[in-house]
């Protein structure tokens, strides 16, 4: 019986085998080991460090590696062999950013190679596509004759199924194309909404002597010095169209090119930064790298992502507090997640996607899951603290630019947000939350996880919770937002704004302070009772003026005791809660965007002192990171001298608002005041 061909934009398929095997088996050795990853505007790349992307099906636990794009993984293999044989490591770095350079040789191979025979050169870079250029140089004093491959594959899967949280049974169909160039190959996959992935590989300079399935093989004869190239390029495609943002380069030194004066273009436009400190400079510049790393097309500028991998798209929460930490660097980050996040602002009430008019993203996702509408990220708004953050960063804008036309233009959505936390607000005068979508998030302030609010005896408490942090920065955005009505003209809503907010502040200091702590709750559960843990959320309040000033040097002394404070920045849990663990999410951690808010919160209340000793904690914890890059979250471990701060497993590198917690401290250190200690 003949096989079902199926005709999509032009083309002809037949289906595909749904497995991620090619003829030639795996060299590589499956084991957790170091990535490669880089990234330019929407596309980004994890390798392992030979250059290879290695996504087994039965090594789910091991290390995640592909070519990602539109939260789809466009190539779950490309592996080099060498008479069937994997390369011997050399030495890799991505240190462009958006390219991986690999050198490697040959092992022992019986009857056909001496070790160390072939220098073996990989060039890796991304720019509309990925890209790579692989050059053989015979070492030995006699002719060389052998045979190279590249096997390939494309799985197509979604990000959310790469992590494990795809619930479906079924999938769509991979297909084959029919009728393609000798010097081509072509992965394509159909979706469950009918869309067409494809993934469509070019070869350039040699061709290949043949192609077995997906193994692409080329004889390889070179007398000695000689060097062989070979390469070829990989654009992504959904509906027949690119699904990069990026054009398409002509060649591999076109897209290094074209990646290098566009980096160059944004490096003239940014705010040079540099102190008499060389820790201090080179953490400086890694930051640099990564903020611009981090930037990618949405359609209204360029927006910093949370984080790679899992985190590459746009969030709320995340987007807002990096780009508010950028400001003083680079304000056309705050301006374009203002208009991006403007664009997506909440029209309806939606319970699946947590929706309601004018409330701002949680996070947006664009793979096969989120277009079938079985997760709600499309976008979902599970977030109760992107809406006010939104409206400080837009006052925080205007204050560092002057922008009129920014303001005017966003104005209207300033007064839909603002009407969506006080219409959140009227039941108990706080802005609370509480998830609405059976696929939502249950905990929606920045600790999200879903056993991180715990009262003082380590119990989960759940339902409609007011976090304090929430109603600093709602007032916060109501005092801010008075001023830009002033500046609008429209002087009964800046007074109407401004008493809400001192009420507002009146209300606070009664309900959530905890006499027998001297301090602030954690927040308020469904019944209007104080969660009483002893947690770093209220040191966000202090950049906010929330507080009287009594309680707000209260809270700043007990943020600084050792069972908040670990030496190297401020646990997001007290040690003596029973429900404590260093190694916990949000039960004990230490997260440096969390650390740098409270920090430039103690500085804005007068407590120098302690700002800059929380400050000195988080760079000398930076400066022992790999590459000077600060880290999402490490373990809650107290500093002790001669050790390093103890890593969690998991943490994102990079990621936006750890990376932009340097330019946030860079404000607080004054005049070299600051003196590091490291252990070596």
């Amino acid at each position: 019986m003949a096989q079902k061909t199926y005709q999509l934009y032009g083309k002809n398929f037949l289906p595909a085998l749904d497995n991620e095997l090619s003829e030639l088996p795996y060299a590589v050795d499956f084991q957790s080991q170091p990535t490669l990853v880089i990234k330019d505007n929407d596309l980004f790349l994890i390798t392992d460090t030979l250059g290879n992307t290695v996504a087994y099906a039965d090594t789910q636990k091991y290390t995640v590696t592909g070519l990602f794009c539109r939260d789809t993984r466009f190539l779950s293999r490309s592996e080099l062999q060498i008479e069937g044989v994997s390369p011997v490591l050399l030495g890799s770095c991505a240190e462009t950013g958006y390219s991986i350079i690999v050198d490697s040789t040959n092992p022992t191979i019986k009857g056909v190679l001496k070790p160390g025979a072939v220098g073996i050169k990989r060039k890796i870079a991304l720019r509309g596509a990925l890209w790579e250029e692989i050059e053989l140089r015979n070492y030995s004093t006699s002719p060389l004759e052998f045979e190279v491959s590249l096997s390939f594959q494309a799985d197509f899967k979604d990000l959310f199924k790469i992590r494990n949280y795809d619930r479906r049974s079924h999938r769509g169909r991979h297909l084959k194309q029919l009728s393609i160039e000798d010097n081509y190959l072509s992965f394509a996959y159909q979706g469950l909404d009918n869309s067409l992935a494809e993934s469509l590989i070019n070869f350039c300079h040699h061709p290949p002597d043949y192609i077995k399935g997906n193994t692409v093989v080329w004889h390889v004869k070179i007398d000695s010095q000689e060097v062989f190239q070979f390469g070829y390029y990989l654009q992504t495609k959904m509906n027949d169209q690119p699904s990069s943002y990026v054009a398409l380069p002509e060649s591999y030194q076109g897209a290094i090119k074209e990646a290098k004066r566009e980096e160059e273009e944004w490096y003239q436009g940014i705010t040079k930064i540099r102190t008499d400190s060389t820790v201090i400079n080179n953490i400086i510049e890694q930051a640099q790298e990564d903020i611009y790393l981090l930037l990618q097309s949405f359609g209204f500028g360029k927006v910093l992502v949370a984080g790679i991998p899992w985190f590459s798209t746009l969030f709320g929460r995340d987007s807002l507090i990096a780009a508010r930490q950028t400001l003083m660097f680079d304000s056309r980050i705050a301006r374009d997640t203002l208009l991006t996040l403007a664009h997506f602002q909440g029209s309806e009430n939606n319970d699946w996607r947590d929706e309601s008019p004018g409330k701002i993203l949680h996070e947006l996702r664009l793979g096969e899951l989120a277009r079938c509408d079985e997760i709600p990220h499309t976008p979902y708004y599970g977030s109760v603290d992107a809406t006010p953050l939104w409206l400080i960063l837009l006052a925080d804008y205007f204050h560092r630019t002057g922008d009129r036309d920014i303001l005017d233009k966003l104005w209207s959505n300033a007064i839909a947000a603002m009407n969506w936390i006080d219409d959140q607000s009227k039941k108990t005068g706080y802005l609370t939350y509480l998830c609405r979508s059976s696929r939502g998030i249950q905990n929606q302030g920045w600790k999200d996880s879903g056993d991180c609010i715990v009262n003082s005896r380590g119990e989960l408490v759940e339902g409609a919770i007011a976090l304090c942090e929430v109603q600093g920065y709602v007032y916060g955005a109501k005092i801010r937002m008075s001023e830009m009505a002033s500046i609008i003209g429209d002087l009964s809503l800046a007074q109407k704004w401004k008493t809400e907010a001192e009420e507002l502040k009146e209300r606070f200091n009664r309900d959530f302070w905890l006499e027998s702590e001297n301090y602030c709750a954690l927040g308020l559960d469904e019944t209007g009772n104080p969660i009483d843990s002893i947690t770093s959320n209220p040191g966000h309040c202090l950049l906010w003026d929330i507080f009287t000033h009594e309680k707000a040097r209260a809270v700043g002394d007990r943020l600084c005791k050792p069972d908040l404070f670990s030496g190297w920045g401020i646990r997001t849990l007290s040690s003596l809660s029973p429900a404590y663990n260093p190694m916990g999410y949000h039960l004990g951690s230490v997260w440096p965007h969390d650390s740098a808010i409270i920090a430039q919160g103690l500085h804005h209340i007068g407590m120098v002192d302690q700002a800059l000793i929380v400050t000195e904690g988080l760079i000398a914890m930076t400066s022992l990171q790999p590459n000077n890059r600060p880290s999402e979250l490490f373990c809650g471990f107290s500093r002790q001298e001669n050790h390093t701060p103890v890593k969690y497993p998991v943490a994102c590198l990079p990621q936006a608002w750890a990376t932009g917690v340097i330019f946030q401290l860079l404000e607080i250190i004054d005049n070299g005041q600051l003196n590091i200690s490291v252990p070596y």
